[in-house]
C-alpha cells in the first residue's frame, strides 16, 4: 500500500480562480463613478467596511423606507447580446421606484455584483449603469460588494442585487388608506418592458427567431435596444409633483403588472376601473402579445403594458397633477377611476 505526499507546489488565490488585482482595479474604476452620485448626507465614500449616511436635518420626523430587488432574467439577454451598460440602471430603478411609492426620497444605494470570474470591463460597464441610475434618481452610491466565486457561475455570466434606503416625513407617508371612490387613476408611461416578464420575452424571441420573423426595429429603435431599454426612473418628477399636489397613492407596476400591483394601494372595498384604450399600446407590447398569442388580461398581468407608475389623485386635482407631471417630462394618461368594489376583481380593464 503506497501513499503519495502532498504536492509542494504553492497554490495562490489567483490559481484558485480569484483575482484580487482585478478586484482592486475595478474598485479604482468605480470610485470616480460613485463620486458623481454624492449628495447631502454622505459621510464616507466607497472603500470602507461600512457606508455612513446622515439623514438630512430638514426632516423633522424621518421614517426610513428600504427596498431591494434584482434585474431578473433580463440579464440572460445582457449576456447573450453583450449589452451591459443599462442593466445597472434597471437595478437602481427597481428599488428606488419601490421606495418612491411610499412618498420617500431615495437617499443611498448599495449593490451586489457576483460572478465566477471577474471581467473588469464588463463589471465597470454594469456599475457605470448603477451610478447613472443613482444620478438620475438623486441618491448616492455609497457602497457595495463584488464577489468573485469560481465555479458558481458560467463563464461570462453574473448576478446583480441592489438595496436602496429613502426617507419620508412621518406625516407624509403614502399608505393609500385615503383613496376613495371617485378618485382618478393616472398612468405614467413606461420606457418599455422594464425588468419584469423577461422569461416570457425570451420565449417570444426564441419563437420569432425560429420562425424567421424577428423585427429589425420597434418603436423607432433597433430591436435589441427596444428590448433592453432600461426601467424608467420616476423619482425626481414624482417627488416634485408630491410637493405640489394631493397625491393619495402610487403603485410601481412591476411583476404582476397592472392587475396585481394597483390593489396593493387600495383600501378594502374599493376597485380600480381602468379604461381599455385610454393609453396606447406600443409596437413593442403589440409584438409581444402577438408573438406570445396571449389575451389582454394576460398582458396586463405579466407586463406593465406601457404604464410603469400609477398615480391616484382626487378628481378635482387630476388635471393639474397630470399637467405638472407632463411639464416635468412624463407621458401621462388618465386611465381610470376608483369605485366601490362589487363582485368583480380589484382591477378591471374594460
Amino acid at each position: 500500500m503506497s501513499s503519495s505526499a502532498p504536492s509542494s507546489t504553492p497554490i495562490s488565490y489567483k490559481d484558485a480562480g480569484v483575482d484580487i488585482v482585478a478586484g482592486d482595479a475595478l474598485v479604482e474604476r468605480i470610485k470616480p463613478l460613485a463620486k458623481k452620485t454624492m449628495r447631502e448626507g454622505v459621510m464616507a465614500g466607497i472603500g470602507g467596511f461600512g457606508a455612513l449616511f446622515e439623514v438630512p436635518k430638514r426632516y423633522k420626523e424621518p421614517v426610513l423606507v428600504s427596498g431591494t430587488d434584482g434585474v431578473g432574467t433580463k440579464l440572460k439577454l445582457a449576456f447573450e447580446w453583450n449589452m451591459h451598460d443599462t442593466v445597472g440602471i434597471d437595478l437602481v430603478a427597481m428599488s428606488v421606484n419601490d421606495v418612491l411609492v411610499q412618498g420617500a426620497e431615495p437617499l443611498f444605494f448599495l449593490d451586489y455584483f457576483a460572478c465566477g470570474k471577474l471581467d473588469v470591463d464588463t463589471a465597470a460597464a454594469v456599475v457605470g449603469g448603477i451610478a447613472r441610475g443613482c444620478e438620475l434618481s438623486g441618491c448616492a452610491l455609497i457602497g457595495g460588494e463584488t464577489a468573485e466565486m469560481p465555479g458558481m457561475y458560467p463563464a461570462g455570466e453574473y448576478d446583480l442585487a441592489g438595496f436602496a434606503v429613502g426617507a419620508v416625513e412621518k406625516s407624509k407617508i403614502l399608505t393609500g388608506q385615503s383613496v376613495a371612490a371617485g378618485d382618478v387613476v393616472l398612468g405614467l408611461a413606461s420606457a418599455g418592458v422594464h425588468s419584469n416578464g423577461f422569461s416570457l420575452v425570451r420565449k417570444c424571441i426564441e419563437r420569432a427567431e425560429a420562425q424567421g420573423s424577428l423585427p429589425e426595429s420597434l418603436d423607432g429603435k433597433p430591436f435589441k435596444q427596444a428590448i433592453m431599454e432600461p426601467t424608467r426612473l420616476y423619482v425626481k418628477n414624482v417627488l416634485a409633483a408630491l410637493e405640489q399636489h394631493p397625491i393619495k397613492a402610487l403603485a410601481h407596476i412591476t411583476g404582476g403588472g397592472l392587475l396585481e400591483n394597483i390593489p396593493r394601494v387600495l383600501p378594502e372595498g374599493l376597485a380600480a376601473h381602468l379604461d381599455a384604450g385610454s393609453w396606447p399600446q406600443t409596437e413593442l407590447f403589440a409584438w409581444l402579445q402577438k408573438t406570445a398569442g396571449i389575451d389582454a388580461v394576460e398582458m396586463n398581468r405579466t407586463f406593465n403594458n406601457g404604464i410603469g407608475m400609477v398615480v391616484v389623485v382626487p378628481a378635482e386635482a387630476a388635471e393639474a397633477t397630470a399637467a405638472t407631471l407632463a411639464k416635468l417630462g412624463e407621458t401621462v394618461h388618465t386611465i381610470g377611476r376608483i369605485a366601490a368594489r362589487g363582485e368583480g376583481e380589484p382591477v378591471e380593464v374594460r
